[in-house]
């Protein structure tokens, strides 16, 4: 537990993130005013004003399929909580399988999410900041993990949660999760306060959707975002 404690005295190490790479991978909150923009503004505003009231800290960002885009709007809502006044935040890739926040912010991390699980990296080594926002910190992933369900359900991942939601009581944490047809999302989702569903347009059945939902009974379904609407 003093491992993990150690993220309070311990300066976060900075990365710079490129505009150019941002827009390229479709993060676009914090950047120039569109109707995309304005969109995921609206987001962070329902889902901050449900957080606040119903004191959640932890959300879960996950899907029913494949190739949703969860990814890209768990960034770019964690972005924008980011941007609030007096708002931290905490993005968290969990997605053991295939990490792929670095990947979309252009940055390469020393540590990841993994190394923590496996090789007991201590936490104040494994969480960022990205200069271009003072009040988002990240935990990436950039190796995958062949036994990822089980990772995520381990005490240790457990204890994590815990630590990371104790640690500041004003702060929101993202997790970035795989999609609802793999055993690693339904192994984490109890970890979290609230979900938030990511529906693809045009692609997402309505099958898969009354499945996603009868996967997550009894947990607190934030709301759903329709996702690649054309």
């Amino acid at each position: 537990m003093n491992r993990l404690n150690k993220e309070h005295t311990v300066e976060s190490p900075c990365f710079g993130m490129s505009r150019d790479i941002l827009r390229k991978h479709r993060i676009i909150a914090g950047l120039d005013s569109s109707e995309y923009v304005d969109a995921y503004k609206v987001l962070r505003t329902r889902v901050i004003q449900k957080m606040r009231e119903n004191g959640w800290r932890t959300l879960a960002v996950t899907s029913p399929n494949t190739k949703a885009g969860t990814t890209v709007c768990a960034i770019n809502l964690s972005i924008g909580l980011a941007l609030e006044v007096n708002q931290t935040v905490l993005l968290v890739d969990a997605n053991l399988r295939n990490p792929s926040i670095h990947k979309y912010l252009g940055i390469t991390p020393k540590y990841c999410l993994a190394d923590y699980l496996v090789d007991n990296i201590p936490i104040h080594d494994l969480i960022i900041n990205p200069t271009a926002f003072d009040q988002l910190r990240i935990l990436t992933g950039n190796r995958p993990l062949l036994d990822s369900a089980e990772m995520l359900s381990s005490p240790r991942m457990t204890l994590l949660a815990e630590s990371l939601k104790n640690h500041d009581a004003s702060r929101l944490i993202v997790y970035d999760l795989p999609n609802l047809q793999t055993a690693d999302s339904l192994a984490f989702i109890p970890l979290a306060d609230a979900v938030l569903l990511v529906i693809e347009a045009g692609s997402t059945t309505e099958e898969e959707l009354a499945r996603a939902f009868e996967h997550l009974h009894g947990m607190q379904v934030i709301g759903t975002v329709l996702n690649k609407f054309k």
